[in-house]
């Protein structure tokens, strides 16, 4: 069933500090065409498991006077960095324009509340569909499809994209994993009876009882608004260390120097196995996984082959290790998965 909304509501204008892969588009010159708008940030976990199929709708529909715009609204200042955008533009391989929105004022002029949040836009400026967060790629795809023939198009319509994944097909039915969790002191759960102090270092000590939905910290960690850094001197470890309950663990970390920054990860006390770690996890000559953490960017720590729940522990000796946040992805539900 569609579900397109009335023509009520014209789409804002693209005023943006900075454009990838295109000169400036103005919306208003773009009349005629179909349009999608999606509002991402390259370090949000949801915004890049929902770039495959914006690639594919844009490979498979842009012959047909449509095209897609990303907008990139950071949600941590190291974001806000052409540099960094641009690299990870390069490595996702996204071709369709960007544009940057490091002030937030797309995002405030269309009223955005969530990462990531696709608007469909009719031949006529009209925004007709939105989808905040993932899924819905069925049915977004078939009103791209639906505004395409009201746009005059009458030649064959592609097939469908398949679904990626379990939890993308229609009506799938997910476990509830683990919410984001942040360090920093703004918006940041902490569990250590220490707390926050802003601005400032603290030397915290884990005493090993530990919450769901909160992290915790051991050893000396300067405390800022979107992170925690580590802040120990040669030969003292830092340690950040939770309850999870998932498929996948991602962490957004920063080296706060030139040179990278090691960070080792166990799961229940143990290294990982090639056969639950992440995408981002290397292994040294004593078999102990680790992340490089160089360029600011979000990290593929965990993939489990069951969703469940498991103890996270990070360790670092790396002086100005940034900690900014932690996210994790469900799994379909087997007994519940329906391809119908």
């Amino acid at each position: 069933m569609l579900s397109l909304e009335p023509k009520s509501i014209h789409v804002p204008e693209l005023y943006g500090d900075f454009w990838f892969n295109s000169e400036p588009i103005s919306i208003r010159a773009m009349r005629g065409s179909v349009i999608v708008i999606d509002f991402w940030d390259y370090s949000c976990v949801n915004c890049v498991r929902t770039l495959p199929y914006l690639k594919e709708w844009y490979r498979k529909y842009r012959e047909f006077d449509f095209l897609v715009i990303g907008v990139h609204t950071p949600e941590f200042k190291f974001a806000r960095s052409p540099g960094e955008v641009e690299a990870s533009l390069r490595e996702a391989g996204i071709e369709y324009p960007v544009v940057m929105d490091n002030e937030a004022l797309i995002w405030s002029s269309f009223a955005n509340r969530v990462w990531p949040t696709k608007y469909l836009i009719d031949k006529d400026g009209y925004i007709r569909y939105t989808q905040q967060g993932e899924g819905g790629y069925e049915r977004f795809e078939r009103n791209i499809q639906t505004l395409l023939m009201e746009a005059g198009y009458r030649g064959e319509i592609p097939d469908l994209m398949e679904p990626l994944r379990e939890t993308d097909y229609p009506g799938a039915v997910c476990y509830r994993p683990t919410g984001e969790i942040h360090a920093g002191y703004l918006k940041g759960t902490l569990g250590n009876q220490e707390g926050y102090n802003p601005e400032s270092t603290l030397d915290y000590a884990d005493h090993g009882y530990h919450l769901a939905g909160r992290f915790y910290l051991q050893g000396k960690w300067f405390n800022e608004k979107e992170f925690i850094r580590f802040d120990g001197t040669e030969g003292e470890e830092g340690q950040a260390s939770l309850l999870y309950e998932a498929l996948e663990v991602n962490a957004v970390m920063q080296s706060g120097r030139r040179t990278p920054s090691d960070v080792f990860i166990l799961q229940d006390g143990l290294p990982l196995t090639h056969e639950n770690a992440g995408s981002d996890v290397r292994f040294d000559e004593n078999r102990k996984s680790y992340v490089r953490v160089a360029e600011p960017r979000m990290f593929n720590l965990i993939r489990n082959k069951e969703f469940g729940e498991h103890r996270l522990r990070l360790a670092t000796s790396s002086h100005h290790l940034s900690l900014y946040s932690f996210t994790f992805v469900t799994s379909a539900i087997p007994d519940l998965i329906s391809r119908n």
